[in-house]
Formats: C-alpha cells, structure tokens, sequence
C-alpha cells in the first residue's frame, strides 16, 4: 500500500493498514532519512505514543529498529503529549522523534507523526522523501552505537511552563477549574501543574480508555457536556479539555459557553499584545476566523495566513517573527514556545486571561467585539468519495464571479479555494488532510448568513 503523510503525519485503521509491518516501513524510511542528513550513530531519537490501542507495542518496536540502526532512543515511560514531545527533542538535542498518536481521530485509528531536530512536524519537503524510501521499501543498514533508555519527559516540560505562564496571577485569583482530559495523554500534565500551584481541579475521564468511550476524542462543543455541567454546577471559572494527545483545547467558560478556537486565538491574540506587550505578527491558517485580522490590525501586528497544518505556522514560531499563531481546529502556541501546537499551554492561557483581566472569557470577548466588531464562523464536513474528489478537483480551476448570488472579490487558492465576497464574508472548500472529507468552512457577520453561506458551499460542491 501507499503511505502518505498528512496534515499531521501518517494516520490509518488499526489493523487494515496500521499494521506492525508497516510500522516497520515507515520507521525504516525515517532512520534512513535521518541518516541520510547526518553520522546517525549516537544520535538521539524520541519515541512516544498516546493513550490508543497497542502504542506501547508499536513505539517498542519502532524503538528497537531505531536502536539497531544506531540512535540513542529516549522512549517515553508513559502516554506522553505531542507538545511534550516536542520539548523532548529540543532539551535533548534529538535528531527528531518518532511519535505513535492519531491525535483526535476515532479510536480505530492509529498514527505516526515524525517531527524534525528543531521540534516541529516535518515539512511536506522532508515527508516526501520518507514516504519514496517507504515505497521503495528502503532499509538503512544496521549500525553500531544504538542504545535504548526509558525517558520521562514530564518534568522538564512542566518546568519549562513555568516561566511561559503567570500561574501567581492565577493562583492568586483563587480559580476554580474542572478538566476533561477525555481519556487522553492530558492526564497528569495540565490537572498536575495547576495542583502544583495550589489550585482546586476536578477531573473527568482522566483514565486510559482506548475506545475514547465510543467517540472521537475530539474537545468539541459536542463532546463536552459532561464538562459543561460540572461547571455550572459547581460554579467554577472555567472548564478545560484536551484531545487524545493534548495538542488540541475546549474552553467552557464560567456561564457554560463554549469559547471556540477561532474565539480563542483572536481573544489570546488580544490578550498577549497586551500583557506581553510583544508586537511581532501573528499568524492563522487560511481556514481561521479573520476575527484574528481585525485584532492584528487594531493591535498595529502583522497577519500572516498559512495552510491548513500546523508545520506552517510553526516554521514562524521558530523564526520568531509572531506572539501567537493558531487554528480553527484547536492548535496553538506563542512565541518562545514550541512549534508545535499545545492545548495544554493554551488552556493554561485561558486561565491567566480570566485571572489577570478580572473578568470571564465571555464579558472580554464582549469587549473585544465591541473594539473589532464580530464575526460568525463555522464548517461542515461532506464525505469524500471518488466522485467528490473529482468534483473538487475540477472546482478547485474555477473562476466563478458569484456563488449563491454573492459576488466575488477575489480567490485565495493558498490550501484549497477559498472565495473571499464583496461583503467580506468567505468561503473556503478543501479535501482534510486527517479523515475523509472534504471540510467546507464559512464566515459572516451573523449566525443566519453563515448558515446560509455553508448550504450555498455545499450546493456548489454537490450540484
């Protein structure tokens, strides 16, 4: 079979094409890429997984080809967040990880994610060479120098939030959080560190489940409820949720809102010019709500868009040219951090807004709409069949002048196709790069239109 990477990495079935052979594949074409770039012999190599079936097993055996190719394998003690990961490498100094996660996917699948020596996913340029080694079938030769030792990365990554986030400002506030870690690899990580501080957490799903008790661990309003009602009765300030693999958040706030991502970064956003008084830029993928434009231009930041993926905006994290990049889908991180998406640090942010400003994420984002003005967004998902696909192809070297009656203002083909109208709504079509679906994503001024902008993208895909 081919395997090709994503969004974020390889991911597929568990037991259809998630197979140890093909592991075996894929982490012999990345030691023979990392090999390739460098001596590999005593050379540190990452291995983690998540909390899913069998990634114990899986990161075992990744292990062990790593060790005889010549690494100095670090494998994580525990089901390790991807965020944390990604600390690993760069306080170790490590040529890269290998890490078993299908991040927020349904529990029947299983991933790889290879992320590079500065802490990153690996860029398209570096996972099209893996996946021509994968299908070549490619093994680099044994080599002599490989060790394999038991790492806890948990500590250092916990350290290391401590100089990122004001925990004093929230300590002090004497906030009162319930966590969904939804059965995730959250557990023990951001409960922990706000215990740490002296704070009140009451937890939720906070044990292995492989079967994510029968759903996606995905930290959407949908999956939230349970959150949701422990919040609001207990009158806490805020619930906090993570995804399988921590690298997404869920926000409930005080009065049981669910604050949306693309609320979320353009509030931190706001949050951070302020606070930190940083005036890089700030950047958000083609997908993002331009509510994050209105608070870069007020906040004199410079925009950048990027892709869907979060690899894109972490090549500006590294370059430090922005405070904060994030996307609708949940990913975030800051400057200084990593360049990798963290919804631990992101919900930790959450709270230090909430302590520091004195006032819920609901009343500030009142404020801050009251300053840029609001915007609706949304998305759908259509099942992506052979006949969509070529559909999608087809439309993707369009030139339509209006859809849906609405005129259009320009078309941005950055990832996808995105219609940008003459009244500043948008809407933009793309094929996912974690699950098969084509996502359409819609932003307006109100509620009503962004439900009728969402229809019009699916007419248009399907008539």
């Amino acid at each position: 079979m081919n395997i090709r990477f994503g969004t974020s990495g390889w991911r597929a079935i568990i037991a259809e094409d998630f197979t140890f052979a093909n592991v075996e594949r894929v982490t012999n074409a990345i030691c023979g890429y990392l090999k390739r770039q460098d001596d590999a012999t005593g050379q540190t190599l990452i291995i983690g997984h998540d909390t899913r079936f069998m990634g114990e097993n899986f990161a075992a055996v990744a292990a062990d080809i790593a060790r005889r190719k010549g690494f100095a394998v670090l494998k994580c003690t525990h089901p390790v967040p991807t965020p944390t990961v990604s600390h690993a490498i760069r306080s170790n100094k490590a040529a890269g990880a290998i890490n078993f996660t299908a991040s927020h996917n349904p529990p029947e699948y299983q991933g790889i994610k290879f992320s590079t020596s500065d802490g990153a996913p690996a860029l398209p340029e570096v996972t099209n060479h893996i996946e021509a080694a994968i299908e070549a079938n490619e093994e680099p030769k044994d080599a002599d120098g490989g060790s394999n030792t038991d790492h806890d990365p948990r500590p250092g990554y916990l350290e290391d939030l401590n100089a990122k986030v004001n925990f004093d400002a929230i300590a002090k506030s004497k906030a009162r959080f319930a966590y969904d870690a939804i059965y995730g690899t959250g557990r023990g990580y951001l409960d922990k560190i706000l215990r740490d501080h002296g704070l009140e957490v009451e937890t939720i799903h906070d044990w292995r489940d492989v079967t994510f008790g029968g759903q996606a661990p995905e930290p959407g309003e949908d999956h939230l409820e349970e959150l949701k009602t422990k919040v609001i009765a207990n009158s806490l300030t805020l619930g906090l949720a993570t995804d399988g693999d921590a690298d997404r958040f869920g926000i409930i706030d005080e009065n049981g809102e669910f604050i949306t991502p693309n609320q979320l970064v353009a509030l931190l956003t706001d949050y951070l010019a302020e606070s930190r008084g940083w005036t890089l830029g700030v950047a958000r993928s083609v997908a993002t709500s331009h509510l994050v434009d209105r608070v870069a231009k007020e906040r004199n930041l410079t925009l950048h868009e990027t892709p869907v993926g979060f690899k894109f905006i972490g090549e500006l994290i590294n370059r430090d040219e922005i405070i904060l990049g994030g996307e609708e889908s949940a990913g975030l991180s800051i400057r200084g951090h990593y360049p990798e998406k963290d919804g631990i640090i992101a919900c930790l942010l959450a709270a230090e807004a909430v302590a520091v400003r004195g006032t819920s994420l609901t009343d500030q984002l009142k404020e801050l709409y009251g300053r840029v003005g609001k915007l609706e967004s949304g998305r759908i998902g259509v099942k992506l069949t052979d006949d969509i696909a070529a559909k999608l192809k087809e439309l993707l070297g369009r030139e339509p002048t209006e859809i849906g009656g609405r005129r259009i203002e320009k078309i941005n083909r950055l990832d996808g196709v995105k219609f940008i109208f003459d009244d500043g709504s948008w809407m933009l079509m793309r094929p996912s790069g974690t699950e098969p679906l084509v996502r359409i994503y819609a932003e307006s001024e109100n509620s009503e239109d962004l439900g009728e902008l969402l229809e019009d993208g699916k007419r248009y895909l399907l008539d």
